[in-house]
């Protein structure tokens, strides 16, 4: 299968999926939204389809989707498969309704209280289209955390296409941290997200791409009166990929608040995408908006594409953006060694300085050396590949 052949998806309430995917068009390198991703590489291939049949859901610590069905989770958790009924019509990404269209059963979570909860993706098929969308509801006046982890078995040439439809209710508190290492040639993702943060609500978002392959997240947040998000975006590449995080983040009611941080740390011949934009609309006074990209570049042939963008129709707000792009410090890595410390760890000491501000904005401890360890584990795999930061 090939996604090209969307156009024959036919159903009761689709039509105007199906219209509006039309009208926007399969991505290419000329789309907004892709054109620093070679997308058009894996939506030509073709792809075995699988078949979504739900199955009884085994009690465990945590939620595991494999190959898109669900498998197990906590006792209690109120999970299920249902249609989406709150589908954004003004998304900028075309796969986002793709992505409804093959997945027109959503698997549903809803968080009661204040809880924490973990969601593994696991897949196990080479050369398919593995597709499936998640809605997320938490409650009023709740605080909850999901940590999201992925990992495959030996797989190859296939295509990940998911994503979220993330409602955070007014007055609480939801914190989604995503920790994803990946390798080439395994598997490639395209994610495309929808969050909606309603009145006095705080959406905290916290992204940590360690490794190869070839990903893209897209992200598109509405915010609502006094709402506020805060999204972080760790990127470490060391292989021949193309990763990172295209996002639109919408102001839509008075007083709310974003803060959106990049770091980007690339090791290889790789690409590095931070293309983001924050809209205030005419509605959104006294916005607060802060958007700043900054990377570091470990080798010669490295290339990151930064672009924090606003786009505001109002006078009162403050607002700032920014992107810095550059290479470690030669005199504290000279200082380093002067002290007797090897020059692959002096660089992973100061490559780690730089990335600690995002990761421990994870307030969980446990977590929080978790992806240290992932951090380090593709930090040595680079090592190995490249003894130099030239290459050479």
């Amino acid at each position: 299968m090939k996604l090209s052949s969307l156009k024959n998806i036919t159903g009761e309430g689709r039509e105007a999926l199906l219209e509006k995917f039309s009208s926007m068009g399969l991505p290419n390198k000329k789309s907004e939204a892709y054109r620093y991703f070679d997308v058009e590489k894996l939506l030509n291939k073709d792809y075995k389809t699988l078949t979504y049949v739900p199955q009884n859901i085994a009690e465990a610590d945590k939620i595991e989707i494999v190959d898109g069905i669900v498998t197990t989770a906590p006792k209690g958790l109120r999970i299920y498969y249902e249609a989406c009924e709150m589908i954004d019509m003004d998304h900028f990404d075309p796969l986002y309704y793709a992505g409804h269209l093959l997945s027109p059963i959503s698997i549903k979570i809803e968080l009661d209280g204040d809880t924490q909860l973990e969601l593994l993706h696991r897949f196990t098929k080479s050369d398919a289209l593995i597709n499936y969308r998640i809605v997320l509801h938490n409650q009023a006046n709740r605080h909850a955390t999901l940590y999201e982890d992925f990992s495959c078995e030996d797989i190859e040439n296939t295509l990940v296409l998911y994503g979220y439809d993330m409602h955070i209710a007014k007055d609480s508190t939801l914190r989604v941290v995503k920790m994803h290492s990946m390798k080439e040639h395994r598997y490639s993702m395209i994610a495309s997200h929808k969050v909606n943060v309603a009145n006095n609500a705080n959406a905290v978002l916290k992204s940590f791409d360690l490794g190869g392959g070839q990903g893209l997240q897209l992200i598109k947040v509405n915010l609502d009166a006094h709402a506020h998000v805060d999204a972080g975006h760790l990127l470490y590449l060391n292989e021949n990929s193309k990763r990172g995080t295209v996002s639109q983040i919408v102001h839509k009611g008075e007083r709310s608040t974003s803060k959106q941080e990049a770091k980007n740390i690339l090791d290889a011949d790789v690409r590095g995408i931070f293309d983001a934009l924050i809209r205030v609309d005419h509605s959104a006074k006294y916005t607060k908006a802060e958007q700043n990209s900054k990377a570091i570049l470990l080798h010669e042939k490295a290339y990151m594409a930064a672009k924090p963008q606003l786009e505001i129709y109002i006078d009162e707000l403050e607002a700032s953006h920014g992107a810095t792009t550059g290479q470690l410090d030669e005199k504290q890595l000279f200082y380093l060694q002067s002290r007797g410390i090897s020059y692959i760890e002096a660089r992973k000491m100061l490559v780690i300085a730089f990335a600690n501000t995002l990761i421990e904005t994870v307030k969980d401890a446990r977590h929080q050396e978790r992806i240290k360890a992932a951090f380090e584990k593709v930090f040595y795999f680079g090592v190995v590949r490249t003894q130099h930061p030239t290459g050479e």
